[in-house]
């Protein structure tokens, strides 16, 4: 018996949440115990998550050419298959080589995965309610992170440093059971064709309207917020001399808040448009940069919750501007395409944000340069089309305006 309705948009959250939240942003509340088990530097550590959104830009292209070939379904339970590898392998690992193959195969499955899961989301409600859909897809990251920032908090106040092997170990036995339901329970019938998106899938990509601002809006995005969730947890321990249990308590919270995230901004977006959604975020995103730089513990608990709605809110906002404006046979590769420059800028952050660390033996230029990257967000917001406004007739002038006799009945 297969699973219908909203029973199927809860399990895709769920494969999302196996794809972002375990596969790829772990490694980010892991790092200082990655970092200090293994003796690497800051530099070293961050190129293990630049392996991973490398593997994620590979996967990103592998699936825009594959929807020429394969259903977006397939392509989806192909991404469990890597991410459950992967986070399998990482429980297992001894040394950075092991670790950096593990990432890589986070990495590819997180793609194969996050692509096609809101339309497949969306296609599971009424057309009216895919918004919703949308958001709920992603509210399932955000509950991956609260349990993950929960879970290491845990695991290394009993185990120290040595830990994170632990926490890899819980999350790939849950991936093995997400990925044995979806296989078991979801099917998602794809009436149209597949097309020829072009290279990369920029062929299809043109066809969408705006494109070249949402596109330029993801990868700002990709850029920004990479060097807060990879190196939040690094900041606050090192710079601001939090414990890695205060340090867990922020990744929560921000992860509390990824889960309405999205649901929040698709309300706002149907009232408000993308436009001047995307640009409020970035804003609010590159204030919340600079106001996390003091490190006082209150307001940064309050920060990050600021931090959990916009990062809920931005892909969620993007995913639906694809959704919408893209036919469902140009969804697959557009989206591949976009999401390929969303992780070109994935992957020279973390890099980036390392190397800054390390010379400069501080994380606030880091935090700095992501809310620099987040006004370039807000300039490439303000070139989408603006919403269409209802057509209304013309006013008549007085003297056009219709005579309207009165006639009463004469009194007999």
């Amino acid at each position: 018996m297969k699973a219908r309705g909203l029973a199927v948009v809860l399990i895709i959250a769920l494969c999302a949440g196996v794809a972002q939240a375990f596969g790829r942003f772990t490694y980010g509340v892991l790092l200082p115990a990655v970092r200090d088990d293994l003796g690497l530097s800051n530099t070293i550590a961050g190129s293990l998550s630049t392996v991973n959104v490398g593997a994620y830009l590979v996967g990103t292209v592998l699936v825009a050419t594959a929807t020429s070939k394969l259903k977006l379904f397939t392509i989806m339970r192909i991404g469990l298959i890597f991410s459950t590898t992967g986070l399998s392998l990482a429980a297992a690992s001894s040394g950075v080589t092991s670790l950096a193959i593990a990432m890589f195969l986070c990495g590819l499955g997180g793609a194969c995965i996050w692509i096609p899961s809101p339309v497949i989301a969306a296609g599971a409600l009424a057309p009216e309610r895919r918004a919703f859909a949308v958001g709920l897809a992603g509210a399932g990251i955000g509950l991956g992170v609260v349990f993950s920032g929960q879970l290491s908090g845990f695991m290394r106040s009993l185990s120290g440093a040595s830990s994170w092997r632990t926490v890899y170990l819980v999350q790939a036995t849950i991936a093995v059971a997400v990925t044995a339901i979806t296989f078991l329970f979801v099917e998602h019938k794809q009436k149209d064709t597949p097309t020829k998106g072009g290279f990369g899938g920029f062929g299809a990509l043109k066809r969408l309207k705006g494109w070249l601002p949402i596109t330029l809006a993801y990868t700002s995005f990709g850029c920004m917020y990479i060097l807060v969730l990879g190196f939040l947890t690094t900041r606050l321990e090192d710079d601001s001399g939090w414990t890695s249990g205060r340090a867990s308590l922020a990744f929560t919270i921000l992860g509390i808040a990824m889960i309405f995230g999205g649901p929040l901004f698709m309300k706002l977006v149907g009232k408000f448009g993308p436009r001047n959604c995307l640009a409020t975020a970035f804003t609010l995103w590159g204030a919340c940069c600079l106001l996390v730089l003091p490190g006082w513990f209150s307001p940064t608990l309050i920060i990050c919750a600021g931090f959990g709605l916009i990062f809920g809110g931005i892909p969620a906002t993007i995913t639906l501007y694809f959704v919408q404006n893209a036919s469902l046979a140009d969804y697959g590769p557009s989206f591949a395409a976009g999401t390929l420059a969303f992780g070109i800028g994935q992957m020279v952050s973390p890099q980036i944000g390392g190397v800054v660390a390390d010379l400069t033996g501080s994380f606030t230029l880091v935090m700095s340069l992501s809310a620099v990257v987040a006004m370039t967000g807000v300039m490439f917001a303000l070139c989408l089309p603006k919403r269409e406004k209802p057509k209304l007739l013309p006013q008549l002038p007085a003297f056009a305006q219709p005579i309207v006799y009165r006639v009463t009945p004469s009194s007999k």
